[in-house]
């Protein structure tokens, strides 16, 4: 274990006192079971005497520079103490600090054991980023759900204590509003579940020949709207490269937000445009506010001043963009000063297939 090791040599130019060889080989045998990346020895006076090549590693500097110098940092005997480095060409480090002292030949040194712990360092603080982040949609997803499901309760017991004394009509607008917050409650719920999907194991994207127009009809029979809300503009034949279902949820969050939070009439118009597929979703609402855009594909984001009634957690159009790029497109706002807003999205368009000969 000796040529892992660096000592101090004689000042007076006469090579390695013998003495300072014996304590290097008391050292290596102290440390030779010990599990700490490195090892640095010091005098009373803090001067580094020894270090191993794991040292030279973690601090960064040869022993060449480290050896005769001050450790420079503190020592608690008896207790790990952790201590950012700050290495050559701006790197960091993490490393914990054991200390203890012995006697050898008459003189006391200070012996640390150094280990990198800037892996298990990063790994807490990532986790707690993460059960913070887990509490903050738990809050959100309790505040979001709390609304809608107050409100089903409430229209139920009017249901059930006036059913006999309501007209039909009432009865019909008030099963309709069960039907819409239903309806809102479960695009809550399947965004919730979308984002813990994400960040569990990220996007994985099956890409498949997908039809636009199949895609829009099989949302407009989920959304709750109203005959003659929505216009749809699609040529038959226009395909995307896609994963099927992230498409679908994509198309799904902008006709959800387009009826909850703007007006009818509600278009969607798809088209080929430059070797890829272009859908937007075009309202006639109020728009967003200019100051807000830039911030509407962001996660948690509402915009100031929303309705309360348009009960979101802000992680639709997040969803939006986070499988749009994962598919190899795109999603965008873009304001129009004549209807609102257009929600767009852009795919990789699939390559039509060939032309059938007639005689075939």
């Amino acid at each position: 274990m000796n040529d892992h090791w660096h000592l101090e040599g004689r000042r007076d130019g006469k090579g390695t006192d013998p003495r300072d060889t014996r304590i290097a080989d008391d050292i290596s045998r102290l440390t030779l079971a010990a599990s700490a990346d490195g090892i640095v020895a010091m005098d009373d006076a803090g001067t580094i005497r020894l270090c191993n090549r794991a040292a030279e590693e973690l601090l960064g500097r040869p022993a060449s520079e480290l050896i005769g110098t001050p450790f420079g940092f503190p020592v608690v005997t008896g207790r790990a103490t952790e201590v950012d480095l700050m290495l050559p060409g701006g790197r960091e480090r993490v490393v914990e600090l054991r200390v203890t002292t012995t006697m050898l030949e008459g003189e006391r040194l200070v012996i640390a054991a150094l280990r990198d712990v800037t892996r298990r360092k990063q790994t807490v603080r990532d986790l707690e980023t993460v059960l913070e982040h887990q509490n903050a949609v738990v809050a959100i997803a309790a505040h979001q759900l709390h609304g809608p499901l107050a409100a089903i309760s409430v229209l139920a017991h009017v249901l059930q204590d006036q059913q006999d004394t309501m007209e039909r009509e009432q009865r019909a607008q008030i099963a309709a509003r069960i039907a819409e917050l239903t309806s809102r409650l479960q695009m809550l719920v399947r965004n919730f579940l979308t984002a813990a999907r994400i960040d569990a194991s990220g996007v994985r994207a099956v890409p498949e020949r997908v039809s636009v127009l199949e895609i829009i009809v099989e949302q407009l029979a989920e959304v709750a709207a109203k005959p003659g809300d929505i216009h749809v503009s699609c040529p038959p034949n226009l395909a995307v490269i896609a994963d099927r279902a992230e498409v679908a949820v994509m198309l799904a969050n902008y006709l959800g937000n387009a009826l909850v939070y703007a007006a009818p009439p509600i278009e969607v118009q798809a088209t080929e445009r430059g070797g890829w597929a272009e859908i937007r979703v075009v309202d006639h609402g109020p728009g967003v506010p200019e100051s807000f855009a830039p911030l509407l594909f962001e996660r948690f984001t509402r915009a100031p001043g929303t309705d309360s009634r348009a009960e979101g957690a802000g992680l639709g159009l997040w969803i939006v963009r986070t499988f749009a790029r994962a598919n190899g497109g795109n999603a965008w706002y873009e304001r129009d000063e004549s209807s609102g807003s257009r929600f767009c999205l852009r795919l990789p368009l699939a390559q039509k297939p060939p032309a059938r000969s007639p005689l075939s």
